[in-house]
């Protein structure tokens, strides 16, 4: 194994200590990315935009800070990639969409600021859909985004970049977001860690609708820990944005220690509503298990609510009605088929049945507090299926086990996209691999603002069962 290929897979903690000890200098890592994503990036096409000198200039600024002997951020010298819809300055935001403008973000967003103000290096933007509107990732702008695990098979989105190049081994961090699963599922898809935040937890200025409650943005790392650094990184309270007015800046670091004790945790195979490939049932049923031989109280139950599918498919169509709307009827040979889709069910959707999907969501918030006052926690897989080939028409539907879905969030990602409704943090912790060394999650789940204890179990969990070990041979 080269020395490139070890530190391309070496935690982001070990990197930041060994930078830190002046045992490893941020130009010879930010190198070491830049040659392996060299490597790597014809056959995976993961990014959207690379700043190649600005991030040798920024490694050289922190290489001579190490040697000044100042204080250094948490993450300095750090290169963590940045999903395609969140700006940063230098480099356009084209969010999968050849609808977008090419010129260079002015301002960082908030979260990439607090990136830069912990000595990270953001080199470069990582591919998605057309403005994050599916959970395969593959754009009229950027082409197909593949799995580093299998060529022939989708990392998942609409982080599907970050998720690839992580598992790729180009960058130890990537910042994702999630408006239906969209951390959670290329995390699983890509055998790495992907966390859900609160709603409110992280800023997400700049955005069109400050007071959009479904999308968050957060951290993917290859392990919990590395997640856990850059979740302490990038939350907390931003006057920008109204939904982080009681976030609190914590050290999630400080809160992966302890086991799981005294801890009562449900676990649903399908929430009352779900069909399962068999594959993923047998992985999840036993990585579930997993958490009562470490110590916690297992029991199988959910939450009772009903299929919250159509009440989701209001908000997220008449979103997408309103960012492509405008654009439907000049450009529509440009934009992807399937957000073709999005925008016209969108666009026939009255008010009404816009407010009324609301108030499904505050239903299903409050059936999810009185669930989370009986249990600490909820186990469910992250996605219905292993994931799918790169070709996989969404509007096609999927079929699992026997059954045919037409909507592919009841088939494919049926136990994401509630918590976006909910508020309720939830993480993608790797659990095996099934046929086609095709990787499979488990979602943890809690109430609001328990993200301190899904990171301490998907620890103890990960220390159970440890998968960094494991590098793609593509």
């Amino acid at each position: 194994m080269s020395r490139t290929n070890d530190l391309c897979f070496t935690p982001a903690a070990v990197l930041a200590a060994a930078i830190a000890a002046r045992e490893l200098s941020p130009v010879e890592l930010m190198n070491a990315v830049l040659e392996r994503l060299d490597g790597v990036e014809q056959r995976i096409n993961a990014f959207a935009a690379v700043d190649r000198e600005g991030a040798l200039v920024a490694a050289r600024a922190a290489e001579a800070a190490v040697l000044k002997g100042g204080p250094l951020g948490p993450l300095h010298g750090l290169p963590v990639s940045v999903k395609d819809l969140v700006p940063v300055a230098g480099l356009p935001t084209r969010f999968g969409s050849r609808t977008s403008d090419a010129a260079p973000a002015k301002e960082d967003g908030a979260v990439v600021a607090r990136l830069r103000a912990a000595g990270a290096i953001p080199f470069g933007k990582t591919t998605t859909p057309e403005h994050g509107c599916k959970s395969l990732t593959d754009s009229p702008l950027t082409g197909v985004t593949r799995n580093p695990w299998n060529l022939a098979h989708t990392p998942g989105g609409s982080s599907g970049g970050a998720g690839a190049a992580l598992a790729a081994g180009v960058a130890p961090l990537a910042i994702g977001s999630d408006g239906g699963g969209s951390i959670r599922i290329p995390a699983s898809c890509s055998g790495v860690f992907g966390l859900k935040p609160t709603f409110g937890r992280v800023p997400r200025y700049p955005t069109a609708n400050a007071w959009a409650q479904w999308s968050v943005t957060g951290p993917l790392a290859r392990t919990v820990r590395d997640g856990a650094l850059l979740f302490s990184v990038i939350a907390g309270r931003d006057a920008r944005d109204p939904l982080t007015v009681f976030a609190t800046a914590e050290d999630w670091l400080g809160q992966l220690e302890g086991g799981l004790d005294g801890l009562r945790i449900a676990w649903s195979p399908d929430l009352g509503y779900a069909r399962l490939d068999p594959e993923v049932r047998r992985l999840t049923t036993a990585a579930a298990q997993t958490f009562a031989e470490l110590g916690a109280e297992l029991v199988e139950d959910g939450p009772g609510f009903a299929r919250p599918t159509p009440a989701f498919m209001t908000m997220f169509t008449v979103n997408f009605a309103n960012v492509m709307g405008p654009h439907l009827r000049a450009r529509r040979e440009e934009i992807d088929p399937y957000m073709v889709s999005l925008v016209e069910r969108g666009q026939r959707v009255g008010a009404v049945e816009h407010l009324r999907a609301f108030e499904v969501c505050s239903q299903l918030q409050l059936t999810l507090a009185r669930f989370f006052e009986r249990y600490d926690l909820l186990l469910t897989p992250v996605l219905a299926h292993p994931p799918l080939p790169v070709d996989h028409r969404m509007l096609d539907g999927i079929t699992v086990d026997g059954e045919h879905f037409p909507e592919m969030r009841d088939g494919y990602n049926p136990f994401t996209f509630p918590f976006n409704m909910s508020g309720n943090p939830s993480a993608s912790v790797p659990c095996g691999f099934a046929a086609g060394n095709l990787p499979v999650g488990l979602q943890i789940a809690g109430a609001l603002g328990s993200e301190g204890l899904i990171l301490r179990v998907a620890a103890a969990f990960e220390a159970a069962r440890p998968w960094a070990q494991k590098r793609p041979a593509f």
